[in-house]
């Protein structure tokens, strides 16, 4: 299984927009990042997102190019201070290559307890509108492995948006 973090994109400052949607900076980083990783064969099966303006408009722009057959869905415990175990547990018993649209500090933690089992250790530095795609070691169970509770997980890539234009 293919796990695709990604931070929402750059978004308006608050006097702005209260909701902080999206800046044209932010909507052109996250269509370039989408496009980009379309065109070299990414295909994710489900987007899960935080009910945030600003991680469901992230999560359109992916989806409106990289078009998952699952869709997009609202998740519980994507938002910025959810505990990271709320969703590491869900991915415990996921399949199919999934997109989580998201924010700091959660991304970070959560990335960083999948892969060091540690989620206060900073193990990768997110950025807007970045993607992380982290891959599942399925054939080695995860009681075998030591401290992996949720899997055996690596990184694969990262993409950026200044990579895309």
């Amino acid at each position: 299984m293919h796990l695709y973090l990604i931070q929402h994109a750059e978004t308006k400052n608050k006097t702005e927009d209260p909701e902080r949607g999206l800046s044209e900076v932010g909507l052109g980083e996250i269509r370039r990042v989408a496009t980009y990783a379309s065109r070299h064969g990414v295909n994710i099966a489900q987007i899960l997102h935080s009910d945030k303006k600003r991680a469901v408009q992230t999560a359109q722009s992916l989806a409106d190019q990289i078009r998952p057959a699952q869709g997009l869905a609202v998740a519980h415990g994507l938002a910025p201070l959810d505990d990271p175990a709320i969703i590491a547990e869900q991915l415990k018993t996921m399949q199919t290559d999934t997109a989580l649209v998201g924010h700091l500090p959660h991304l970070s933690k959560l990335a960083s307890l999948l892969l060091a089992n540690e989620p206060s250790r900073e193990v990768i530095s997110f950025r807007m509108a970045g993607v992380v795609c982290l891959v599942r070691h399925d054939d080695e169970p995860a009681a075998e492995t030591e401290g992996a509770a949720y899997g055996k997980w690596a990184v694969r890539w990262m993409l950026v948006p200044e990579i895309t234009g």
